[in-house]
Order: structure tokens, then C-alpha cells, then sequence
């Protein structure tokens, strides 16, 4: 058996690619038949004519900026790659990104070229030096309180740093990485 009900595929219907998630399978020996839900409908289709569907690169916010910056501006992968004259824009965030791992060039092609998610960190808001001094948003209510930055049902205490300024600028300098913590317990 290749795949796992919830896996991700892709394969071909009437000349296009489609993607779909695995439902269920049948083992009709020797072949193996998986029901895929392709959003449109379910259809069972043999193992052979199934490929896993390549996750989009995940790549930070500000890289996403850039290529949205180049695209707007007609220029090609290759010169969204360059920092030269005529492209002495380029964020030094991008720049260090490119120089911090050589994969990063290959990485913002694949994005360039496939599309992409966007990686966001998540920050605790901790607003008192206590263990109970995290901002913690009740999901039902809408309420925010402190506590800990244990996530109960219900609760959200992990937001991303838009989040955090859309509920009150000044949140933002109280804003602790998730990792940061993590580490710590």
C-alpha cells in the first residue's frame, strides 16, 4: 500500500491534474483501488495513476513580499534573484536570507515558479513576569484575560505577530516567540 487515508495526491482526469485527499482504499489483489475526494467528487482510482501531491515550499513573509514586489514589477526569477544596480531594492532581509542557506535560491525558484505557503512565526503576549502573565483569548467570548500559556480547549495563547497588532499595536512590544519559551520548559 503506497498511501494512507488523508494523504495528500494528485492524478489525471480528462486531460487535467486534479488533486485530491485519500478516503479510503481496497485491496483488490494484485491491484490496489483508492477512493479520493477531489472536492468535486469521490472517484476510485487505481494505485498507478496516483502520485503524491509535492507540498508548495514554505517560505517566510518577507520572502513572499519580494516575489510579490518582482512579479508586480514584470521582472523575471532571474533578476528577483540579482541585487544589482538596477535592482538595489532588494530587502537586506532577503538578501541575508538568500546568503544564510544556499538552498534558499532553489527554495525562492520553486516558490517563484509552483507557488508557496507562508511560514509565520507564533508569539506568546506576556504581559506580566509571572507564570500567569500571558494573554490568553477566549475563543467563545471573545474575551481576552491572563493566565498561563498553556493552550486549553477554547483558548488561544499562540498569535501571529499581525494578529498581535490588529488586537492593540502596543501588544507588540510584550511579544515573546513561541520557540523562545518552548525551549525553556
Amino acid at each position: 500500500m503506497k498511501f494512507k487515508e488523508g494523504d495528500k495526491v494528485q492524478f489525471i482526469r480528462e486531460g487535467s491534474l486534479i488533486d485530491g485527499v485519500v478516503k479510503e482504499f481496497k485491496d483488490c489483489s494484485p491491484d490496489m483501488w483508492y477512493l479520493i475526494d477531489d472536492k468535486c467528487k469521490d472517484s476510485w482510482i487505481f494505485e498507478g495513476h496516483l502520485i503524491p501531491l509535492t507540498p508548495l515550499p514554505v517560505i517566510p513573509q518577507f520572502v513572499a513580499d519580494w516575489i510579490e514586489y518582482c512579479k508586480k514589477h514584470c521582472w523575471g526569477l532571474s533578476e528577483a534573484l540579482e541585487d544589482t544596480y538596477e535592482n538595489s531594492c532588494m530587502p537586506e532581509e532577503v538578501m541575508d536570507w538568500f546568503e544564510d542557506c544556499r538552498e534558499n535560491q532553489e527554495l525562492f525558484a520553486r516558490a517563484w515558479l509552483d507557488g508557496y505557503e507562508i511560514k509565520e512565526p507564533l508569539y506568546y503576549i506576556k504581559v506580566i513576569d509571572s507564570y500567569f502573565g500571558y494573554i490568553n483569548l477566549n475563543l467563545k467570548t471573545g474575551a481576552y484575560t491572563t493566565s498561563t500559556n498553556e493552550e486549553p480547549v477554547g483558548f488561544k495563547t499562540k498569535f501571529t505577530e499581525s494578529e498581535i497588532k490588529n488586537m492593540d499595536t502596543r501588544y507588540w512590544a510584550f511579544a515573546v516567540p513561541v520557540e523562545e519559551v518552548e525551549e525553556t520548559k
